[in-house]
């Protein structure tokens, strides 16, 4: 099949990557020109395993294009996903000028049947618009072309995208077209061949599926570290109540594991743009708007830590950081924790030294400017001098350390544990000070 997607974010990519490995003859299409040119030669401007691998493989079969020529790629899709971004504006809402944007370019010269499908993260009532935006361009050059407007949104977890796009869940589909669905059902046939898992509904109920599952992990992960912090007050354990809770099969162990917070491209922005449609709908979504406020506390939940052990002032300092990315198997740091707490920490007069397998150049790009963060090539090259150790992300080249080794090179034998991903026993059986999340 021809399939043009417009955007190559990382949803962008691990679409037309993942489609043109099964066989369809894909162009990408971005305004970006530097970004089109590293494609084209190979490489890919984000990190995310097995992307590279697939992209490399199907540029070379020539199944896979990249491009900034619109009209090229306008002419080539019958199915055209938009995968532009939708950055929260100030007020939280989602912004859909580049969404609208691309419609209005696909409006300006399509010349034969489309299906257009939204495939970006986008508020209930897009699709309408994106519809709207078509035909108003389709009036302005005085034709008549048929179209039809889909919603097809992503489920793909940063580190794991190209295993969630290869085998999904489920493919949700929202459209009310028949000559949509056909396609939409024959472009996703080979990723369903097991048993079908495509399920199709209206487009805004497909629309606002994507934001409810969103909503719902970031519920969980903010209950969890409520319960967390309480778990500390009272002398509970987290760790064995959620294997407590997460044995009731209502419940399950998904998304249960208290730590210092989400971050990410997707859930902090989601969950603001959910309630602000709500908002906008005369309705409050008390309990988002609670996981939002949990979710803004908990990122200083290290910093708190760390300043009742060593005091407020933190002039002469030093700590070592093990991971800045907000989740393992990315370089992604919007929103990361590590973002909070390296801030407080410096500004409290603390020096930081960081590792992170992959998203140290991201990091030397958002803290540009900010004095007392350097970086080790190492784990245990960030730990010399250091007062104590801080996990931040639990990568797995973290779970397993040597803290014999760990502790000659630290000043002083303590562990914040922003992930629990020690457990308490282990450090404390070498000497070590242990401070995890809601650990007795």
């Amino acid at each position: 099949m021809k399939v043009t997607v417009i955007g190559t974010g990382y949803v962008g990519l691990v679409t037309g990557a993942c489609l043109s490995e099964m066989g369809n003859d894909v162009v990408c299409l971005d305004v970006n020109a530097d970004k089109i040119r590293v494609l084209n030669e190979g490489d890919i401007p984000i990190y995310e395993p097995g992307l590279k691998e697939i992209v490399q493989r199907n540029v070379g079969a020539g199944r896979l294009k990249f491009t900034t020529d619109a009209e090229q790629a306008c002419s080539h899709g019958t199915i055209m996903f938009i995968a532009v971004g939708t950055p929260p504006d100030e007020d939280g809402s989602a912004d859909l000028q580049y969404v609208v944007s691309a419609a209005r370019d696909i409006g300006r010269r399509m010349t034969d049947y489309k299906v257009v499908v939204d495939k970006s993260t986008v508020p209930v009532g897009t699709a309408d618009r994106v519809r709207a935006a078509i035909l108003e361009e389709l009036a302005n050059r005085g034709v008549s072309v048929p179209f039809a407007v889909a919603s097809n949104p992503e489920f793909l977890k940063e580190g794991a995208a190209v295993e969630d796009f290869m085998r999904p869940d489920r493919i949700i589909v929202g459209a009310d077209d028949e000559q949509a669905i056909f396609l939409m059902r024959a472009l996703y046939a080979p990723f369903v061949r097991n048993h079908d898992r495509m399920l199709v509904m209206d487009v805004r109920s497909a629309e606002l599926t994507k934001y409810a599952a969103n909503a719902m992990l970031a519920t969980r992960i903010s209950f969890m570290n409520e319960l967390a912090n309480l778990a500390e007050t009272v002398g509970a354990d987290i760790e064995s109540v959620r294997v407590g809770i997460g044995s009731d099969a209502r419940i399950g162990y998904s998304f249960l594991y208290a730590g210092c917070g989400y971050g990410g491209s997707c859930f902090p922005k989601d969950v603001k743009a959910l309630v602000k449609t709500a908002s906008e709908h005369g309705r409050e979504l008390q309990v988002l708007t609670a996981v939002e406020r949990a979710n803004e506390a908990q990122k200083r939940v290290l910093a708190e830590k760390v300043k009742r052990r060593f005091g407020e002032d933190l002039r002469g300092k030093h700590f070592a950081l093990w991971g800045l990315a907000f989740k393992p198997d990315t370089d992604d740091m919007r929103d990361a924790p590590s973002r909070e707490l390296v801030m407080e920490l410096v500004e409290a007069g603390a020096t930081v030294g960081a590792h992170d397998p992959v998203a140290m150049e991201e990091s030397r790009r958002v803290f540009a400017g900010l004095g007392g963060v350097s970086y080790a090539p190492t784990p245990l090259a960030a730990c010399e001098g250091a007062d104590a150790l801080i996990v931040v992300t639990e990568w797995k080249a973290f779970r397993s350390p040597d803290f014999a080794a760990i502790r000659t090179q630290l000043r002083q034998a303590v562990i914040f544990d922003g992930r629990n991903v020690f457990g308490a026993e282990l450090p404390r059986r070498h000497g070590f000070e242990y401070h995890g999340i809601g650990r007795c």
